[in-house]
């Protein structure tokens, strides 16, 4: 691997992301960016089957977009659901992710 090449891993999340999965979700995700070199990661967090996401779940996506931030990462939030894409924007959270509509 060259020292250009970006690293791309991915993550499902789980169906409810919230109180009860968030610390096992940001421990995978907290893993998989430091299993990447920094500067040329890139997290891709697959929503697709995510049903919910509440503050908690929320707070878990935050504290992973800080970490890769601390790395030089990028996070993608893959195919989010109208309720969390509405969620994002409210909190003015929608600038710390890339979102992704449709399947890459």
């Amino acid at each position: 691997m060259q020292a250009t090449d970006n690293v791309t891993l991915e993550l499902q999340a789980p169906e409810h992301l919230g109180l009860e999965t968030r610390t096992q979700f940001r421990q995978g995700a907290v893993a998989l960016l430091e299993q990447m070199p920094e500067r040329l990661g890139r997290l891709v967090i697959d929503l697709r089957t995510t049903k919910s996401v509440d503050s908690a779940g929320l707070g878990a996506l935050m504290l992973v977009q800080r970490r890769a931030s601390e790395r030089r990462q990028v996070v993608v939030l893959k195919r989010p659901n109208d309720e969390l894409r509405f969620l994002l924007v409210l909190t003015k959270l929608d600038d710390l992710f890339e979102v992704e509509a449709e399947a890459a």
